[in-house]
């Protein structure tokens, strides 16, 4: 067994990113942290925390703090079962940003009583932060269940490749072709984001190399389209409003759409039902 006050003091240390922030959160000295965080790595036998400016996890040391976080979730079930009070448990959990930008903000605010540490990971890539352990629930393009953790399917996120006007008329006089694509500039939030170039092969029927800006903001995406830095695929609950306003053009009527699951660790799932339902429901308002 691990003292719970060593497990309390890593998972302030990561979640504010020193020492002196973790005293702070739990309102001991700074010395006190540093003992209780030395005493936990003479327990395991290997250092839990990298101390960097943030400070950041060993591999021991993350699997360590989500079991801390996981014993708090039980707690803080155990807690409302019995009709006592408890501090807030912390939820990682792994969200793309298109989501975040659409659906995802109100299941959040249905369920009181939690504090979210939200990680923003591409649809694509967040289920292997579930298998690493870094979070006890994500929002994956993942269907089959990852191990130890349950899968709701959520439904499709329609993408449209949007431009303004100016732009679609400048770089796009003949259509989507795949010269006019190697030659327009796109728009890209990350190297692991794909729909880009997923979307122009198709268009396309072959590959093609896009010349393109990086811009890991889906907020921003829409601004840089409507401002004609260049033409990128956008969530179409996030658009709808900028094309039948004039302010945007989908560069053509294909569309692509990316399935979502929701996916939960199942030793969480109990105390996370209530979190899960407000998804399902959020996503379903919202998702085809």
């Amino acid at each position: 067994m691990h003292d719970p006050a060593h497990l309390e003091a890593l998972a302030a240390v990561l979640r504010s990113g020193s020492f002196e922030g973790a005293a702070a959160a739990l309102n001991v000295t700074p010395s006190a942290v540093s003992q209780r965080i030395r005493a936990l790595e003479e327990r395991v036998g290997t250092a839990v925390v990298i101390r960097a400016q943030p400070c950041r996890p060993t591999p021991a040391g993350a699997r360590l703090a989500r079991h801390a976080e996981d014993v708090a979730l039980l707690e803080h079930a155990l807690a409302a079962d019995l009709g006592q009070e408890t501090s807030r448990p912390h939820v990682r959990i792994a969200v793309n940003a298109d989501s975040l930008a659409t659906w995802f903000l109100p299941a959040l605010a249905g369920v009181p009583g939690l504090l979210y540490d939200i990680v923003l990971d591409d649809q694509d890539h967040s289920a292997d932060l579930l298998r690493r352990g870094e979070v006890q629930a994500a929002v994956t393009a993942h269907g089959a269940p990852v191990a130890g953790c349950d899968a709701h399917r959520l439904g499709r996120l329609r993408y449209l490749a949007t431009a303004s006007p100016a732009f679609a008329a400048r770089w796009f006089p003949d259509g989507v072709t795949a010269g006019a694509l190697a030659a327009a500039p796109a728009l890209t939030f990350d190297r692991k984001d794909r729909l880009q170039a997923d979307w122009a092969e198709a268009a396309a029927g072959r590959p093609v190399a896009l010349p393109t800006h990086l811009l890991p903001s889906s907020q921003a995406f829409v601004d840089a389209a409507r401002l004609g830095l260049g033409w990128g695929m956008n969530p179409e609950p996030l658009v709808a409003g900028e094309i039948a306003a004039g302010r945007l053009v989908a560069l053509s009527a294909g569309t692509l759409d990316t399935e979502l699951h929701w996916q939960v660790a199942r030793l969480a799932g109990r105390p996370l039902a209530a979190l899960t339902a407000a998804v399902r429901r959020a996503a379903a308002a919202v998702l085809s």
